[in-house]
């Protein structure tokens, strides 16, 4: 779905006073290229920072910073019934403090508190005070309220300084937002379970069998498919977290066993079920319940196979459910893939050669071919995102296909 297909939400889009103020009107002018109404409200020190004349000249609406000089006498009200949405980027400390506070001494936080929108805090701000416990506390008050949070990079900060509380990228920013305006999507009203990461089978208490797998594939499908609609449930492997959003549960496993027990669970109400993980094959069959040592020699480790999640997720499919698999092959890639798709019986293969120059494990990117019964998609190198997009097209051609004519468990479609 093209960012462009969203029908005409409403965004409001605050600026407090962080150095990064100038990002948001990138944000800005990337929420109305999408086709989004973005009416930006600055606080007024943030325009000690960034001009209210270039979001006024950016934006749908002119920009707005007072509650008591414009147009209307209760601008914070016509604004939080109207909205869709309220994004803030940056979110300083200071306003994350006012915020959970649930104070109004200005036109920004008036407006979240006539609201029932939902919002998303884009918090940015020094390594110091992004460890501070305040700060941590306020954004723990704000995710209990079902406040998103798109949390700060790593990076070059102000005055020359390094580290974490860089504010995230215009488009990881809009696209949370864009996720969250997703309703009217192609994958409205469908539940999609994404499995991602590398499971790790322990050996001791502090080493384990694993694979390179980063999750990245898996967590932008996951974040492609809220984009378009979908109400989502990631079973992943990988402790870095998904920005909140309230149409997303996480979660978290470790081992092979975690995974199915998890998929299994998830997978009963899905519509569609993407098995991205990269599940190890083997386990150990003893696991040692202490730390091997050199003292003891080397061990003799017997390993065993791990369950096939993918097979059994297909064996008692509900009808109608679209089952998609996920292979990583350095050798005859494309042939393997078409063996286990059929022998698996889902409905579409993804395979990479993780062999080949910035593709799959540990890359940003990924190039796969997506193999159906009847047809197969080559994606060529490209942004895992741009990949996740290309396989929910497939999917979602599928789902339009089933409608009347549902297959029965296990069926090689």
């Amino acid at each position: 779905m093209a960012a462009s297909e969203i029908p005409a939400k409403r965004v409001v889009l605050g600026v407090t006073a962080g150095i990064s103020a100038y990002k948001a009107i990138e944000v800005c002018r990337r929420l109305v290229d999408a086709g989004v109404h973005v009416a930006p409200v600055l606080t007024p020190d943030a325009m000690r920072f960034v001009g209210a004349a270039t979001f006024s000249a950016l934006g749908s609406e002119p920009a707005q910073s007072s509650l008591f000089e414009g147009s209307s006498p209760i601008p914070h009200t016509a604004l939080g019934q109207a909205d869709d949405l309220v994004v803030v980027a940056p979110a300083t400390a200071d306003f994350l403090a006012r915020y959970a506070a649930g104070m109004a001494n200005d036109l920004l936080t008036a407006t979240l508190l006539a609201t029932r929108a939902p919002v998303v805090v884009c918090p940015a701000m020094h390594t110091e005070m992004w460890e501070h416990p305040s700060v941590r506390e306020n954004l723990a008050t704000l995710v209990r309220r079902v406040v998103a949070v798109v949390p700060p990079g790593e990076g070059p900060l102000a005055a020359g300084d390094v580290g974490v509380g860089r504010l995230a990228g215009p488009a990881d920013i809009v696209a949370v937002v864009l996720g969250m305006l997703g309703s009217s999507g192609d994958l409205a009203g469908r539940r999609v379970v994404v499995s991602a990461g590398g499971t790790r089978e322990p050996l001791d208490p502090v080493r384990h069998l694993s694979n390179r797998s980063s999750g990245k594939q898996g967590h932008a499908l996951a974040s492609a498919a809220l984009r378009r609609g979908a109400e989502v449930t990631l079973v992943t492997t990988v402790s870095t977290p998904m920005p909140a959003h309230p149409r997303l549960s996480v979660v978290r496993v470790d081992t092979a066993a975690e995974m199915e027990a998890a998929m299994g669970i998830e997978s009963e109400k899905a519509d569609v079920i993407v098995m991205a993980a990269a599940v190890a094959d083997f386990r150990p069959v003893k696991v040692a319940n202490r730390k091997l040592t050199k003292d003891d020699g080397i061990p003799d480790i017997v390993l065993e196979q791990t369950p096939d999640i993918l097979r059994a997720l297909v064996a008692r499919r509900r009808p109608g459910q679209v089952i998609v698999g996920f292979a990583a092959e350095t050798d005859e890639p494309l042939r393997r893939a078409r063996a286990k798709r059929a022998s698996k019986g889902v409905d579409l293969m993804v395979v990479n050669d993780v062999s080949a120059p910035g593709v799959g494990f540990d890359h940003d990117t990924n190039a796969v071919t997506i193999i159906a019964q009847d047809a197969e998609h080559e994606v060529p190198l490209s942004a895992k995102e741009a990949v996740a997009d290309a396989v929910l097209d497939e999917v979602v051609e599928l789902l339009g296909r089933d409608q009347g004519a549902p297959r029965a468990r296990g069926e090689d479609s």
